[in-house]
């Protein structure tokens, strides 16, 4: 069947549109629009026919003439995204059942090899004249903002996607989760417990670092994603922590980050502080997590009993270099799973006293339990401090001082 009886036979459904006439051919070539490609099929077809050409100015039976009405669904999507800052969009299109039934019984009917759906076109068609009214361009593979058009509605839903910036940040104060955690008691709703604020605790380095964030941006939420994660106990010093922070639904997305970061750090009082590097996208928030990046720490160590300096520092550079075998501690057992680690003590060294106890700097490989390394954690990590010592002790404070990180930039 060549092409001219091809558009006979789709003809014969009922009266069709040059863009969707066109459009059943989309893929055969190539610098024509599809409602251009229509309109020379139907003059193509007068000519062989040997009768005057008719403009098409009857109702399309497969798309209901909603290409006429793309200036319209322009200004929607401007209004709709009047108010957020963005350069670059995407449309997509939430296609009605009858519409994709049409064009679908067509392709079949006629085994047609060469269509391109109803949906490419509007988002093509209604980008071009988005970008036409705001200078704005469209991304197909990160859009700052993606707007879906309801045609069964006449409705446009707007999708704000996240802002990302990677940095460092340091903790000083003990007591700080990492994150956000919901009261234990009430999940997350507001109970007695925790005053009805739904917090197990009421600020953490997420919301400390998120809080100017969001004001900033002019969001809906701030997330931390770390490179690890300190003890709520430990503090975080030295070089900082490398972190990515995403703003969720973000209205303004071109900040200066030296001015943010000097906001981050007036407002978290001294509690928190931050180093901003520079933007980033989602791809790189997975490389940051699956990270394995050695971490160095300097703890304080209680051990019972009498112990001299010298004793101490000979029983601590027997672990240097050692492979340990660690069941998961117990005080983590709740959330993951039972099983034996191996993690290597790259370096640890006794570098002096402090209020009674010893003071010990450990570099480990990624996962080392530092707590458990010297404690021995009633035998599920050996071999141990305690175990060697044959006394036993116990870390009584940790800072974590060194993180490995990604490429950071200026």
């Amino acid at each position: 069947m060549d092409v001219n009886e091809q558009v006979d036979k789709i003809l014969e459904y009922g009266d069709c549109c040059d863009h969707c006439l066109g459009r059943f051919f989309g893929k055969r070539s190539h610098g024509l629009s599809n409602d251009e490609r229509g309109r020379s099929l139907r003059i193509a077809k007068a000519i062989v026919a040997n009768v005057p050409y008719k403009k098409f100015k009857a109702t399309c039976w497969v798309c209901g003439n909603f290409f006429d009405d793309v200036p319209v669904w322009a200004d929607r999507v401007v209004a709709a995204t009047t108010g957020l800052e963005f350069e670059n969009f995407l449309i997509g299109c939430r296609v009605p059942p009858l519409i994709a039934e049409n064009e679908e019984m067509v392709w079949s009917d006629l085994s047609l090899s060469e269509p391109e759906p109803f949906k490419s076109e509007v988002n093509r068609e209604v980008g071009k004249a988005v970008s036409a009214r705001t200078g704005k361009i469209v991304d197909f593979k990160n859009p700052q903002i993606v707007i879906i058009l309801d045609p069964s509605s006449g409705n446009t839903e707007v999708t704000i996607n996240s802002v990302f910036f990677y940095g460092r940040y340091q903790k000083f104060e003990r007591g700080i989760p990492q994150t956000h955690w919901d009261c234990r008691e009430c999940r997350g709703k507001g109970c007695e417990k925790c005053n009805f604020t739904g917090a197990q605790y009421l600020d953490s380095v997420e919301e400390l670092i998120g809080r100017p964030v969001i004001v900033a941006f002019d969001g809906t939420n701030a997330v931390l994603h770390g490179a690890g994660r300190e003890d709520i106990d430990a503090r975080m010093v030295g070089t900082g922590r490398p972190f990515i922070l995403e703003v969720v639904e973000p209205k303004r997305r071109t900040l200066d980050l030296k001015e943010l970061e000097a906001e981050i750090n007036r407002t978290a009082d001294g509690r928190v502080s931050v180093e901003l590097k520079r933007w980033t996208d989602r791809a790189e928030v997975e490389t940051l997590k699956s990270n394995k990046a050695h971490k160095k720490y300097r703890i304080l160590v209680e051990v019972d009993g009498t112990l001299s300096a010298d004793e101490f520092a000979i029983a601590v550079k027997t672990l240097d270099g050692v492979t340990i075998q660690q069941r998961t501690p117990e005080r983590v057992a709740h959330r993951r799973a039972d099983k034996i680690r191996e993690r290597k003590v790259l370096a640890i060294e006794h570098v002096g006293e402090q209020d009674g106890k010893f003071v010990v700097e450990v570099l480990g490989e990624a996962g080392l339990y530092i707590k458990e390394l010297v404690s021995g954690d009633s035998g599920r990590t050996r071999p141990s401090l305690a175990e060697i010592l044959k006394k036993p002790a116990r870390v009584t404070s940790l800072d974590v001082t060194q993180v490995e990180g990604m490429k950071e930039g200026d």
